[in-house]
């Protein structure tokens, strides 16, 4: 005879994409939920449909105020208490931090029923080193601020993974690209679901392979850690610097490689004026 469920709050992860990913322990434990704590009840519906569970939903987000939570809290103290995000793993770049830290602090049941992760999924796509990485989650949608939060991460020897949308790809990439250097980069969407798709390559080609090109879907972009303190490949450097040059004057352009690559400024600035010279860039 199984145990039965202990009332709780309990962490479900849901599927990206593919309802089969379900976990068979998260479907049972949302079969015998009492209450569902979502972001968007209409998105839940379609997976408790899909299992043929009908189940009190309700909109939950770490911005509801303490009167709020604390009703959620009481539940949580006699009832089965799901948690769930639209897609994936609650919590990551998700809201319910505040509500499992306070269920912690009453001393309430908090458990997990791990599955999938889009950082995770996308970490393992890549092709790129996963032993250390740092998850950032969507990046902001200035430009100032954004390359701001970039030039922080800059010096961080570790894989990087961001979320992302098909209309600012482009722009995040070129971002990127200006702060961190050429490095290698992943451009992983859909996954889990029928036109998934992995695009890896420079963080120089994909910018301008993105420039025009508005993907669909959900977008992970997870970019390499920087180089271990070698001298950069000469194509590296050269694309670095046209790149630089449509935005700069010749020293100034030299400058910014030099900096990010710990190249020869002098060399790179004699470069830039040959091109010039032979108008190439």
């Amino acid at each position: 005879m199984s145990t039965p469920t202990q009332p709780g709050l309990y962490i479900v992860a849901t599927p990206i994409g593919n309802l089969g990913d379900l976990s068979y322990r998260a479907e049972h434990l949302l079969k015998e939920a009492d209450l569902i704590l979502v972001e968007d009840t209409r998105v839940t519906a379609k997976l408790l449909n899909h299992i043929g569970k009908k189940a009190k939903m309700q909109v939950y987000n770490d911005h509801k105020g303490e009167q709020d939570r604390s009703v959620i809290l009481e539940s949580i103290r006699c009832k089965i208490v799901a948690l769930v995000s639209d897609a994936g793993t609650p919590l990551i770049s998700d809201p319910g931090y505040k509500l499992v830290r306070e269920a912690r602090e009453q001393d309430l049941a908090v458990t997990t029923m791990p599955g999938p992760s889009a950082v995770i999924a996308a970490l393992t796509l890549s092709g790129l080193p996963s032993d250390r990485f740092l998850f950032e989650g969507f990046l902001p949608t200035k430009m100032k601020a954004r390359q701001d939060l970039l030039l922080e991460l800059q010096a961080i020897k570790a894989t990087l993974v961001f979320y992302e949308n098909g209309a600012r790809l482009g722009k995040m990439l070129a971002d990127a690209l200006h702060v961190l250097g050429n490095r290698e980069v992943a451009v992983i969407r859909e996954i889990t679901k029928k036109f998934e798709e992995t695009v890896r390559g420079s963080l120089s080609a994909l910018a301008e392979r993105y420039n025009d090109e508005k993907p669909k879907g959900e977008i992970v972009v997870v970019v390499g850690p920087p180089a271990e303190d070698e001298p950069a490949d000469a194509a590296v450097l050269e694309d670095a610097l046209k790149e630089a040059l449509f935005r700069l004057p010749a020293s100034k352009a030299a400058s910014e490689v030099a900096k990010q690559y710990g190249a020869d400024r002098k060399m790179l600035y004699e470069l830039a004026n040959r091109w010039k010279a032979e108008r190439q860039v």
